[in-house]
């Protein structure tokens, strides 16, 4: 959640290069931020509770802030509120050793008492302070600052992301356990960071650290030692979108952008793997994956990917199940022979790693469902395949949604015995095409004005609809700050009919003219007769707009694809609500990125 940045070799440049990187990692969520530099005049350090437009202006009146290694954070509180003493860096009793971290250290209240007792003084409430004094500790027992580093990350207990200056050298040390840390290698610097957006600027050339490792930074290069301390050479592998991708390109929002980007991002989910003419799906990557039964685990918009996508796998003669994957963590279900799939955005979610690697001890093969190439769960997995969405800043899920909707409807096409659905085929060819015409005839604009007094937004929907429509709640809700609730069509006379009311939308997925869409229409009268707007998102086969206040329309389509198209519709939706109410879409409150503690 929080976001890291630290640089070597940028010499005068050191301190606007942690700014621009702090910039490119608010996407992360934070509520704080600050930098420490070391250089000539010794170990500096500004760090502000707020956004980092308020550090800019801290360090803006600093004329001794400089240096030429340096590191930055943006801070999430965990431990302890948002203010200036809690924000990172935290510094040692002698202001010799500076240290930023991502994660939760479990251990830290006990490793603070015995510090405290040895004579320790703390400043703010984090767990993360804990760690510079026992490096100070090390240095005061006449350890080199490597080794001091080194034993202090030994005693930790948790999860950590870690980098650490100390004054009077010229060194970033490094360390990662169960958080993302990545390098950036240039022929002159050499950065790190907790996603590669932070100095995608600067170089294309990455290294993905390890659980275990810890780094070290200098002038002269760098270097990674393993868990058992031995010395490792990892790959330097090549990003493959540009700086500009993560730029709004003239959007006010970068939500609004990547609804936008779909087109584009499907493109890319779907070339090289749909071959029409020879009526097949290719996944090369997964030609060694045979699934007898499928566990699909994930969280927040990954999970109503993964319920979707059980449902075709199931359709195409996959048993199969989609798990939150926090509970299967700590709960799970007797696997057998069942592969677990974990369906995660970024790679890094700490509840969907978790029941990844639950999975793994309990013998399970694993496959990972992902956008980031080189996360921490492509790299666990027995299995991966990319959906290839591209960057995706927006707190909020969008295009990454549609990516992963669109990659479970390849899987479940290579895994099924039976013969492969041409119509789906055809339908996937014209995707792209097809969520350029939502994007290019919606109303959702209109009708996001028409209902933004609503008290609570209900979304309803059948089948692989149903999906949809808890997305398009949670969308709602988390963007708007409206109560918004997504679920099964059926389940409306269930107890939540109570709650619907002349102010309350309900807004109703209805594709097709099969059973699931006149049932849906059955319960779209039934909260037509109690007053409340409807609002139908249709491709016109049912005949719902008979008994609706407003229609989003999307063209028509097989079943798989318009649950597809009927979620665009729905992401415009709140992306509206959320502008005209003024709220921040792109870093809606108390929301990050990437969930990496659990």
């Amino acid at each position: 959640m929080c976001g890291i940045i630290g640089c070597v070799g940028c010499g005068d440049g050191t301190l606007s290069t942690l700014m621009h990187g702090l910039s490119k990692l608010e996407y992360r969520g934070y509520d704080s931020a600050g930098v420490a530099l070391v250089g000539a005049g010794g170990l500096r350090v500004d760090k502000t509770a707020g956004k980092i437009e308020a550090l800019e202006s801290s360090v803006a009146d600093r004329d001794d802030l400089a240096g030429t290694i340096g590191v930055g954070h943006t801070r999430w509180s965990t431990h302890g509120p948002p203010t200036d003493d809690n924000a990172h860096p935290h510094r040692d009793c002698s202001e010799r050793v500076a240290v930023v971290h991502n994660g939760i250290i479990e251990n830290y209240q006990s490793l603070r008492d015995e510090l405290a007792e040895s004579g320790h003084d703390f400043d703010s409430d984090t767990d993360t302070e804990v760690v510079p004094h026992l490096v100070e500790a090390g240095l005061d027992a006449g350890n080199d600052p490597e080794t001091a580093f080194r034993d202090a990350v030994a005693r930790l207990e948790g999860s950590y992301a870690l980098a650490c200056v100390v004054e009077g050298t010229e060194t970033v040390l490094v360390a990662r356990n169960d958080s993302p840390l990545v390098l950036g290698v240039d022929d002159d610097a050499t950065y790190l960071a907790s996603d590669v957006p932070a100095f995608r600027a600067f170089t294309d050339r990455v290294v993905y650290l390890e659980d275990g490792d810890v780094a070290r930074l200098t002038p002269g290069g760098w270097s990674v030692t393993g868990a058992d301390g031995e010395l490792r050479e990892p790959a330097v592998e090549t990003v493959e979108w540009d700086a500009e991708d993560t730029g709004k390109s003239g959007y006010e929002h970068f939500m609004l952008k990547e609804i936008h980007e779909q087109p584009r991002a499907l493109r890319q989910c779907l070339r090289g793997r749909v071959d029409e003419l020879g009526g097949r799906v290719t996944l090369e990557e997964l030609d060694e994956l045979d699934v007898d039964r499928a566990h699909l685990v994930a969280a927040g918009t990954s999970y109503h990917a993964a319920v979707y996508g059980a449902r075709l796998l199931r359709a195409d003669g996959v048993p199969a199940q989609a798990f939150l994957s926090h509970e299967y963590a700590v709960a799970p279900p007797p696997a057998g022979e069942a592969t677990v799939i974990g369906v995660s955005q970024s790679g890094e979610t700490a509840d969907t790693l978790a029941a990844t690697r639950t999975a793994r001890r309990r013998g399970a093969e694993t496959l990972a469902l992902t956008n980031t190439v080189g996360s921490t769960m492509a790299r666990e997995c027995d299995h991966v395949c990319y959906i290839r969405s591209g960057p995706e800043i927006g707190v909020a899920a969008t295009k990454t949604f549609a990516g992963q909707q669109t990659a479970l409807n390849l899987l479940a096409q290579h895994l099924s015995d039976g013969p492969v659905d041409r119509e789906l085929l055809a339908a996937l060819r014209d995707l792209p095409g097809d969520v350029q015409t939502v994007l290019d005839g919606t109303d959702a604009e209109a009708v996001a004005e028409t209902y933004l007094d609503g008290d609570a937004y209900f979304f309803i929907g059948r089948a692989l609809q149903q999906a949809v429509a808890m997305e398009g709640a949670l969308k709602m809700k988390e963007i708007t700050y409206k109560h918004a609730e997504g679920f099964a069509a059926g389940e409306l006379k269930h107890g939540t009919l109570a709650l619907v009311t002349p102010d309350t939308p309900v807004v109703a997925a209805v594709t097709g003219d099969g059973e699931p869409a006149r049932k849906t229409v059955g319960s779209v009268k039934e909260v037509e007769a109690r007053g409340a707007p409807v609002v139908a998102v249709t491709d016109g086969r049912s005949d719902v707009e008979r008994y609706v206040d407003h229609v989003l329309e999307i063209p028509e389509t097989h079943p798989r694809t318009a649950a597809i198209l009927a979620n665009v519709q729905l992401q415009l939706l709140a992306y509206h609500t959320a502008a005209k109410l003024g709220r921040s879409v792109d870093k809606p409150r108390n929301l990050a990125k990437s969930v990496t503690v659990e």
